[in-house]
């Protein structure tokens, strides 16, 4: 099998940077009112990169380009700031380290080497990232996005209680003002008491099924779970109950607009269609040789079919073993010697944690269509901008184009993914900045300026 970090072209990863946006229409804030904006949401808020969050990636978060852009507002209505973050010291990556480009070798065939992510090989924790306290502005932060927060942790008490309370989050504990008894309710409802927001934005759902689909659908995937006994936490493998998703997005965005905040709610893209799913191609079994195809056929009876060529994989689902089908997707987090050295998907099947079938991904897509109808009723029910993100990163899979330079899905040479498959780059979290930046002008009248994405960085390469 070949290896999946293949290198093709660079040049559209080394193309000029040349500014290009010209501001033709004075900026305003027509109905809006950008002076004070607060950013919810989680990781894809947060700036989280590199499967990682750094204190780049937070610096380039789609929140700092918006406020950014609101800053170029004239007169009482735009941003005045200053926007506080709640930033790391350290670039290494916390709580673990990022990825980097680094040549990865195959155990069983050393001369198989190839150009792929590695983790950042000089990692330390820096001890001054482990906690978080604002300079100044009394305690204001105005991004308060958690990585891995789902909508069904909102009423979870303790929430930041880490490393004391088992299902906390070591992200929340960083900034959380009461981290020993909060729940993310609570501390929204600090925030917004604190900074009095007059514009937000919220990004809140994609994990609620994120990880449900990360671990190869081994949860519960109908939207029907049950909490862990005695408690109201769920499972993070399971997808949120879709009853539960709409009572507590209901309770975060009613206390979002409890000052009479504007705001822009964005939905929550189809993560089938990310490089996480789509890198390793369930028919990514390649023979080159008959005599390799009558060994397999041999192997497993005429259940399963080999000829020279491309083949799907073997695959374990929850009925057995089986050939996979067209659509299937195998997950990045499949090790990728032991298609070579343990014979995966050949003559053993890739375990099904590794791996999501037609009714896996039925249930991902369902929920998600769910969680977003819920979310643009909730617009068109307050009244706010509704953001259609998952439509358009969709269009990333065939590629948009900028300014002369296409961004596709492509893992590593796309540019607009980080090397943890899941999140975006530089450049990829200033593309989902014009999107909200679009859809608040459509909504409120507003002219902000839209940004010059080629300006941030894609992967960047040793």
């Amino acid at each position: 099998m070949r290896r999946i970090y293949i290198i093709g072209s660079l040049a559209l990863l080394f193309a000029s940077c040349k500014p290009s946006v010209n501001i033709t229409t004075a900026p305003v804030a027509g109905n809006a009112d950008f002076s004070n904006y607060l950013a919810i949401g989680n990781s894809l808020t947060a700036g989280y990169t590199d499967g990682s969050l750094t204190v780049s990636g937070q610096l380039n978060s789609y929140p700092e380009r918006l406020f950014e852009q609101f800053s170029m507002v004239q007169g009482v209505h735009g941003a005045k700031g200053p926007f506080i973050q709640p930033l790391l010291v350290s670039d290494n990556g916390y709580p673990g380290p990022k990825y980097v480009l680094g040549m990865t070798y195959n155990p069983c065939i050393p001369a198989d080497s190839s150009l792929g992510p590695i983790s950042y090989p000089n990692w330390i924790m820096n001890p001054s990232d482990v906690t978080y306290t604002s300079p100044s502005n009394n305690g204001q932060i105005n991004n308060i996005a958690v990585p891995g927060i789902r909508v069904a942790d909102y009423d979870v008490a303790g929430y930041g209680n880490y490393p004391a309370f088992v299902n906390a989050n070591p992200y929340a504990a960083r900034f959380y003002h009461n981290a020993g008894t909060a729940s993310p309710l609570d501390e929204l409802q600090y925030r917004v008491g604190n900074l009095y927001p007059t514009f937000f934005t919220m990004w809140l759902g994609a994990n609620d099924v994120l990880g449900y689909a990360t671990a190869g659908g081994v949860g519960d995937g109908t939207g029907a779970a049950l909490p862990f006994p005695g408690t109201n936490i769920y499972n993070t493998n399971s997808i949120t109950p879709y009853d539960k998703f709409d009572s507590l997005y209901d309770k975060a965005l009613n206390v979002a607009i409890s000052t009479g905040a504007g705001g822009a709610l964005i939905n929550i893209p189809d993560i089938t269609n990310i490089p996480f799913f789509t890198t390793v191609p369930a028919n990514g079994l390649i023979l080159t040789r008959q005599g390799q195809a009558d060994t397999l056929n041999a192997r497993w009876g005429l259940s399963k079919i080999f000829q020279v060529g491309a083949n799907y994989f073997i695959i374990q689902d929850n009925n057995g073993i089986r050939q996979a089908v067209p659509g299937e997707l195998i997950l990045l987090t499949t090790p990728q010697s032991n298609f070579t050295c343990l014979g995966w998907g050949s003559t053993v099947a890739i375990p099904q944690q590794y791996v999501l079938t037609t009714d896996e991904i039925q249930n991902i897509r369902r929920a998600t269509a769910s969680f977003n109808s819920f979310i643009q009723y909730e617009a068109t029910r307050h009244n706010l901008a509704y953001v259609d993100m998952n439509k358009y990163l969709s269009t990333i899979t065939t590629g948009v184009t900028y300014n002369g330079i296409k961004y596709t899905a492509e893992f590593v040479t796309g540019g607009a993914f980080s090397l943890d498959g899941i999140h975006l780059t530089q450049r990829g979290y200033a593309m989902v900045a014009n999107q909200v930046i679009a859809a608040i002008n459509a909504k409120y009248n507003s002219t902000v300026p839209s940004i010059d994405v080629n300006k941030y960085h894609g992967i960047n390469f040793p």
